[in-house]
């Protein structure tokens, strides 16, 4: 696969390492000359120095036979103009952007960017996983599927404790396919009954989000 990363800072440099070590092929674009020469001393000939809004050098690092764009600037509008680029004018079939800003995130979706990262979000992700308010830690979220991959801890005095799955009246449209016992994975079945410490992997609408959560009320330990 053929992937070109615009952005030489921290972001795309730990990207762009381990797509290299993946045997991925490989170009940076970065305008900056002193990360330019630490990249290439670091990562080897993978670096193309230059601005990657610019068409003329989208086209030298060979755009048009890119199979991923990932633009890791830190400027949203750079990153968007280079998505749009990649895929209107050089026919790049994915590109993925990435959002300083959250606030930007519907911008990039209305205008087609197949996917995006946000640094802030992922942070926040972190962050439900230490704050006792939050029952349910958000993994992902795919909003043009409509849909969120959630995660949830069994406490020891939840009421859930030791019910089927069956009779715990989750709506149709959310699924649990995965429960982590002790560092192991379990592929649950109707059956199956939570234990205390359990870690409960979810995949729900966003609309039935509320839903599932009222189900789960007290799921979380970090809930007390």
């Amino acid at each position: 696969m053929y992937i070109i990363i615009i952005g030489g800072g921290k972001v795309g440099y730990y990207l762009s390492k381990t797509l290299l070590n993946q045997e991925h092929e490989l170009l940076i674009i970065e305008r900056d000359k002193r990360k330019c020469e630490a990249l290439t001393a670091e990562l080897g000939g993978v670096v193309q120095r230059g601005d990657g809004t610019d068409s003329l050098v989208m086209e030298e690092a060979g755009m048009a036979r890119a199979d991923l764009v990932v633009a890791v600037t830190g400027d949203d509008e750079d990153n968007l103009m280079i998505c749009q680029m990649a895929k209107k004018k050089f026919g790049v079939k994915r590109a993925i952007g990435r959002i300083n800003n959250p606030k930007n995130e519907h911008i990039f979706r209305i205008l087609g960017i197949d996917s995006t990262v946000s640094v802030t979000d992922l942070i926040l992700a972190q962050i439900e996983r230490e704050i006792p308010a939050h029952s349910l830690v958000h993994l992902l979220t795919l909003r043009e599927a409509g849909a969120t991959f959630i995660e949830a801890q069994v406490p020891a005095d939840s009421p859930i404790i030791g019910k089927p799955l069956r009779e715990l009246k989750i709506p149709d449209n959310c699924v649990i396919p995965l429960v982590i016992r002790k560092g192991k994975g379990i592929i649950p079945y109707g059956e199956t009954q939570l234990l205390a410490g359990d870690e409960v992997i979810a995949v729900t609408t966003l609309d039935q989000e509320g839903t599932l959560e009222q189900i789960f009320a007290g799921l979380s330990a970090k809930n007390k």
